[in-house]
């Protein structure tokens, strides 16, 4: 592992260099041992794909001698914490059903994918839904979830022109990815289906409903109980 400095009151713990199986599942497991820890000064500990971003007051970490930086002093104490990384195992998530419609009108590009990958529409739903998908990390925007694994027959990468707004609750994939966006934002990822579920409320004690480490799955719904989900919630 390396640390390195993240601004003055950040550091970042470089777990692996690829976003493979073992080094998300370490990520996490590492990110849910530094939490148990309960430092002192930490604001916030941010999981990825290969690293952990911890946000610290240095305040608390500060060396009257002045010797040594907050930083050193920080990385010096969780680098005394670390067990064996091997022996660390990530707390299991939530489950989570996420209903889409991928009606033509909620799924701008279904069909261009589909025809991109040989497949028919009904196909692509298929392979999309008929998985269970880990939420590697949250990132990009407060909310949006990165999951997977995708189906190869579903990587592509991401469109050659982004979109200046994609509408909320769009159920996208690009590369080995599949997402939701979680607010209408620009971005460049295939949609494919949307949900009727409000993935961000900052007026929540847990603002996301998805987290790393859930478990998630894609039901399909028609355009009607879409609507009538749409509604429910407002």
């Amino acid at each position: 592992m390396n640390f390195l400095p993240l601004g003055d009151c950040g550091l970042l713990v470089e777990v692996g260099a690829h976003a493979d199986a073992e080094t998300i599942s370490r990520v996490r497991a590492l990110a849910d041992h530094l939490a148990q820890l309960d430092l002192p000064g930490i604001r916030d500990l941010v999981p990825a794909l290969c690293t952990i971003g911890i946000h610290y007051d240095p305040e608390q970490w500060r060396d009257v001698t002045a010797k040594r930086s907050p930083y050193e002093i920080l990385a010096a104490r969780i680098q005394k914490s670390l067990p064996d990384l091997s022996a660390l195992a990530a707390s299991d998530g939530q489950a989570r059903e996420i209903p889409v419609c991928y009606e033509a009108d909620y799924a701008l590009d279904l069909a261009s994918l589909a025809r991109m990958q040989g497949l028919s529409p009904e196909q692509v739903i298929e392979m999309h839904s008929g998985v269970q998908y880990s939420v590697y990390m949250i990132g990009f925007a407060p909310g949006f979830a990165y999951l997977g694994p995708l189906d190869e027959r579903l990587t592509v990468p991401r469109r050659e022109t982004p979109r200046t707004r994609v509408p909320a609750g769009s159920v996208a994939v690009a590369n080995q990815y599949t997402g939701i966006y979680p607010g209408a934002l620009p971005g460049g990822w295939h949609v494919i289906g949307r949900t009727p579920l409000r993935l961000f409320d900052s007026s929540c004690s847990q603002p996301s409903l998805l987290r790393a480490g859930d478990q998630v799955r894609f039901t399909p719904i028609g355009v009607a109980e879409f609507r009538r989900l749409q509604d429910a919630k407002q």
